[in-house]
């Protein structure tokens, strides 16, 4: 049994869409209590850094469920799919953790190599205009409460996207600028870069850790997401990364050059 859900959506507790999604997952089980993580909209490249950032790399405990409610409609731009968008899905990861997403965009991508199982759940054939509010909570309870019965037919992970390469993932507070370059497959070969990003192109000190940057500095260096191979990051001693590259977004392309 999952009580504690940690839902990933392209809106955030201010909106009223996440008020009405928590008020039907508490009604469908008053003992399940919502924690909330807001990307931008429809951006499913900061969906499946975040559900691998909770899922792989942080604690895994008994209670925990992951549930992604990111879904663009854009698998199909016909009228009769206008409504419908990617399959619900259920996903266990290789360290125990259940995920209940969307399969759209990179959603899963993250996440794709720890999964043990990979299956569709089933839903009404008509689940309206608001499925994510009307249908999708009562499938998370359920799954949640150890009711797998809606559980359908399996899936190939070799159908999911790989992560990108080299693209925004996401942008925090501070300004810092996750990406999702891994460390391990970022050789510079120098200790100054160019980077261009947003139509931007800035000069950054390789550094391998933010202890090492000087004030009014911009540097790359191993961020606090991805584990043991952390992302690199775009940090900015005294100010914001992303100011320096026009406030960039999840998904947005950079490159970086000797």
């Amino acid at each position: 049994m999952s009580t504690f859900v940690h839902l990933i959506a392209d809106y955030g507790p201010s909106d009223p869409a996440f008020s009405e999604v928590v008020h039907r997952l508490t009604a469908a089980d008053p003992t399940i209590s919502v924690q909330s993580t807001e990307v931008r909209p429809f951006s499913t490249v900061a969906t499946g850094f975040w559900i691998a950032q909770l899922g792989v790399h942080n604690p895994s405990f008994d209670d925990l469920l992951l549930y992604s409610n990111t879904a663009p409609r854009t698998a199909e731009s016909t009228p009769e799919r206008a409504d419908t968008g990617g399959a619900l899905c259920y996903l266990e990861l290789d360290n125990g953790v259940p995920v209940v997403a969307v399969d759209a965009g990179y959603n899963l991508s993250f996440i794709a190599d720890h999964a043990t199982t990979f299956r569709e759940i089933e839903l009404p054939a008509d689940t309206g205009q608001f499925r994510s509010r009307d249908v999708f909570p009562r499938r998370v309870t359920e799954i949640a409460n150890g009711n797998r019965s809606s559980l359908g037919a399996e899936r190939s992970l070799d159908d999911v996207p790989a992560p990108p390469e080299s693209v925004v993932c996401h942008v925090d507070g501070y300004g810092n600028v996750k990406t999702s370059i891994r460390a391990s497959a970022f050789s510079p070969g120098s200790e100054t870069v160019a980077v261009e990003l947003g139509g931007e192109s800035r000069e950054a000190v390789v550094r391998d850790a933010v202890s090492d940057v000087p004030e009014g500095s911009l540097a790359i260096v191993p961020g606090s997401a991805g584990g043991g191979d952390p992302y690199q990051e775009l940090f900015l001693r005294g100010g914001s990364a992303a100011s320096a590259f026009g406030t960039p977004e999840p998904g947005d392309e950079l490159t970086v050059r000797a």
